[in-house]
């Protein structure tokens, strides 16, 4: 095997997860699952270890950071009626998203050793999962990308439906129909967009860097008939350039339109108030390795999909509706803070502190080009979204260890009332000093991983809108509030009050190696966030790059970004 082949590497890298699923369902023995769940494990293992390989630097694969193209493309044709190829790449925006989402996947697999119903189901489901979420950040092609969205679907439903607490019928369902109604909307701008463009406006130069092969490039040249397309890239060069997508609907643009169907589907997925109850019901009946992976990965791929498609390929809806996006970015912040403040469940508080805390990424991806009084200028809206970014990644880090710090507990004692818990601090010091570690990080405490995000965001912010940074640094205090509030309910006080004390043992060897890293990369990442930066930069500014122009009244600040985020950090 060809490992140093981008196609080879990157379909290894999406499908082993798969190949391993389907090998255990059709070999492995129900009457030992202990072997599942270890070979589960080695399969999560394997493939953050491969994702890690571009990391490191894997001859032929690695991924160069400092760079803003595309890396590793590739592009074979699959269904050549419609146009529609198995592409994929990577760059800043999707490799640290891959990184995240294999490194969760493998600590959600070793906290999976205390599931023991239906164990080669639950193992399988996990692996599909895993393989669907790896080809959401790698998928250029808009069909490619729509069949991995879904795939995460069925999985997710039946490991919240099947292995969740008393309420896990009710929330699997109210999950899937949220997921789906968004999945729809999806589905119908993405025809939209399809049956709109035609690749022949693009120049050779443009469909080359958009992935399109050779020989496919010179057929569209010599076409006589529209060239539809589903390549991501293609389209967002086509959004930037042509006035394709631009045409007359229902008194706004198709590209209007597909602006709020996109959104809609994909603010459902961070989630952002309105659509944001789902999320709430799902965790509190998931088991713990599934919240972790809710939590840490696919809240994300909202606001990937946002930078990714929304934002690139409808560049004017996103100006014109930017004053949507920091509102609700806003509102979630204020009413997932506040909600969290009012929860006597740890596991509900700890979900309405991800609706809040994936505000800030809204807000940062919204603050189109700061102010007209500040000439557009588009360096506090490329920090804006940096911020954004790194909010992603560090909230998937804080949020899959604060919903791993519940399970441990819930695992002995059975309950997650915080009325009844109390000092846990002396009886399980080690496991409370890494959760109050974690819980911090969560806070956006300076020196670990959730202040650097937090503060780009709110910088940007005050360019935008002066009222709306205030109100977001405001919900800073209110984090701080249902943090230590919890931590004091929890950790420190009185003595536990609640069911089976004898059972508060000591952390175990396998916890404390679940924990013991997400901490240690929240405190890297809040200490020296150019671990992130250096590689998801370059991408990200160059996106806000491309989009600034379009703006109205845009006059541009030849004062390059790297020496004010610099400065910033």
């Amino acid at each position: 095997m060809n490992l140093d082949s981008p196609i080879t590497y990157l379909s290894l890298l999406t499908f082993l997860p798969a190949i391993a699923a389907a090998a255990i369902a059709l070999f492995a023995s129900r009457d030992n699952p202990v072997l599942m769940k270890q070979l589960t494990l080695a399969v999560t293992a394997v493939t953050f270890l491969l994702s890690l390989g571009m990391l490191v630097g894997w001859p032929g694969i690695e991924f160069e950071a400092g760079q803003a193209a595309m890396q590793h493309q590739f592009a074979v044709g699959w269904i050549p009626t419609f146009n529609i190829y198995y592409q994929m790449g990577l760059d800043g925006i999707s490799f640290p998203l891959l990184l995240l989402t294999t490194f969760i996947t493998f600590l959600a697999a070793a906290a999976s050793w205390n599931i023991e119903k239906h164990v080669k189901a639950y193992c399988v489901l996990l692996l599909l999962l895993e393989t669907g979420m790896i080809g959401v950040f790698l998928g250029l092609d808009f069909f490619l990308f729509y069949v991995f969205w879904e795939v995460m679907l069925l999985p997710m439903y039946f490991l919240i439906g099947v292995w969740g607490g008393p309420r896990r019928e009710y929330a699997a369902i109210k999950f899937f129909l949220y997921t789906l109604f968004g999945s729809v909307l999806m589905l119908v701008a993405i025809l939209m967009l399809y049956f709109s463009s035609d690749l022949r406006a693009l120049s050779t130069t443009d469909l080359a860097a958009a992935g399109v092969p050779e020989a496919a490039v010179a057929a569209i040249a010599e076409a006589d008939t529209p060239q539809h397309t589903f390549n991501i890239l293609a389209l967002q060069k086509l959004g930037q350039s042509t006035e394709q997508f631009k045409l007359p609907l229902w008194g706004k643009t198709y590209e209007w339109w597909a602006f709020v169907l996109l959104f809609i589907g994909f603010i459902i997925k961070v989630p952002s108030v309105p659509f944001h109850t789902w999320l709430p019901d799902a965790h509190v009946e998931a088991p713990t390795p599934i919240s972790m992976i809710l939590a840490g990965v696919l809240l994300k791929m909202g606001g990937y999909g946002i930078l990714r498609i929304c934002y690139p390929i409808c560049p004017e809806a996103a100006f014109d509706l930017a004053w949507v996006v920091c509102t609700l970015g806003v509102v979630s912040m204020v009413y997932g803070a506040f909600a969290a403040l009012a929860q006597n469940d740890f596991k509900r508080l700890v979900a309405y502190s991800s609706v809040s805390h994936m505000g800030y990424v809204l807000l940062g991806l919204g603050v189109w080009s700061a102010a007209l009084g500040n000439e557009y200028n588009p360096d506090y809206w490329k920090m804006g979204m940096n911020g954004a970014m790194y909010q992603m990644i560090a909230h998937g880090i804080s949020a899959a260890g604060m919903f791993f710090a519940v399970g441990v507990l819930y695992d002995r004692v059975h309950h997650r009332r915080l009325d009844q818990f109390g000092g846990i601090f002396g009886r399980m010091p080690i496991y409370s000093g890494l959760a109050v570690g974690i819980f911090f990080a969560g806070m956006g405490l300076p020196g670990l991983c959730g202040f650097v995000g937090e503060f780009l965001v709110i910088l940007s912010a005050w360019k935008y809108s002066i009222p709306l940074a205030v109100i977001a640094a405001a919900v800073i205090i209110l984090t701080a509030a249902y943090i230590l509030w919890t931590i004091q309910r929890v950790y420190l006080g009185a003595d536990y009050r609640g069911p089976y004390a004898e059972e508060l043992t000591p952390i175990t060897a396998r916890e404390l190696w679940i924990a013991g890293p997400l901490l240690a990369l929240a405190i890297l990442f809040g200490v020296y966030p150019r671990a992130i930066l250096d590689y998801m930069e370059p991408s990200v500014s160059q996106t806000a790059d491309n989009l600034a122009p379009m703006t109205p009244g845009f006059q541009f600040d030849a004062e390059p970004l790297s020496s004010k985020v610099v400065d910033a950090r």
